[in-house]
């Protein structure tokens, strides 16, 4: 049977770091290489006593053995975690996805891993992102195509025209990797090989990414600063569409709202993009754009972390 894994770098409450084991390990996954960013007892504590998850805490000490500073930049730390644990993994598969994603097959994911062909070195998983409000509900990824922009306007009047696909975060989705090719670095969304870009274009339609990254207001405004400074959200990051059509990166977009309209100008930019805002919910409805995923989160924690929160 073909094995896979997860690696990833996680930080923040107990709570949230084990719905995401919990879900993962009830989905099948044969190993957890989980790096915590900054030392928390509690998370320790819960998952190192389970077989199936490997977790390390990534201290001065840690960084130490690894020969390197500590990484400014979380992006950096995450690739090295990532292609660390990938040279080091006796498994078929393995993928890196962070704390707020979580992956959904009706098909055990093995089974579709085993169907992936021979030829095919890494495949990538699109991702959904959470409407406000309901854990339950995601807006769907909705592929390139011709149609594509001409869609998202509609769905999203006033700036659908700037967000790539209509997310707030990122349409690229994660990538699976076949075990075993040399020299193989990681980055969040791609993948390199003796230091070149590696094509990534095989899919997994059968698997999604189910994407908490703003399930709230208060969470997303609470994340704004850091996103804009130094997360996805950043300056320098790719534009909408070519700049010479008049394409902004979310960093341009995201300024120009908050200098002209302040505060309430980013609660109406996220109420739309969020979904909150009824038109845009109809929109969503009409054009079948709506998914329901439930997790169970804490029903499956209680299940595999049994006490723990």
């Amino acid at each position: 049977m073909t094995t896979w894994g997860i690696v990833s770098m996680v930080r923040g409450p107990t709570e949230d770091v084990l719905r995401f084991v919990a879900h993962h390990l009830d989905l099948g996954v044969d190993l957890m290489y989980i790096y915590m960013d900054e030392p928390n007892r509690r998370t320790f504590r819960a998952l190192r006593m389970h077989p199936k998850v490997r977790v390390r805490v990534c201290d001065d000490a840690f960084w130490e053995k690894r020969g390197r500073a500590r990484p400014e930049k979380h992006q950096v730390r995450q690739s090295a975690h990532a292609t660390f644990a990938y040279r080091n993994t006796p498994l078929d598969w393995l993928t890196h996805i962070d704390v707020d994603e979580f992956l959904w097959s009706s098909t055990p994911i093995a089974e579709v891993l085993q169907e992936v062909p021979d030829t095919i070195q890494a495949a990538r998983v699109r991702p959904m992102e959470a409407l406000a409000g309901n854990n339950d509900l995601y807006k769907a990824h909705i592929p390139r195509s011709p149609e594509r922009e001409a869609l998202v306007e509609m769905i999203y009047p006033n700036y659908g025209a700037f967000v790539t696909g209509g997310f707030l975060s990122h349409v690229q989705g994660k990538l699976f990797v076949r075990a075993g090719l040399e020299n193989l670095s990681f980055r969040i969304h791609n993948l390199f090989q003796n230091k070149t870009l590696l094509p990534c274009k095989y899919e997994l339609p059968q698997v999604e990414l189910c994407h908490r990254h703003a399930p709230g207001w208060d969470h997303w405004i609470a994340h704004y600063e850091f996103r804009m400074n130094r997360g996805s959200y950043q300056a320098g990051m790719a534009t909408n569409v070519p700049r010479e059509q008049g394409g902004l990166s979310k960093n341009e977009l995201l300024n120009w709202i908050e200098t002209e309209q302040g505060m309430d100008g980013l609660r109406v930019f996220y109420n739309e993009m969020s979904g909150t805002d009824a038109t845009v919910r109809t929109n969503l409805e009409r054009h079948g754009q709506i998914r329901h995923r439930p997790l169970d989160l804490d029903k499956k924690v209680e299940k595999h972390f049994p006490g723990s929160c």
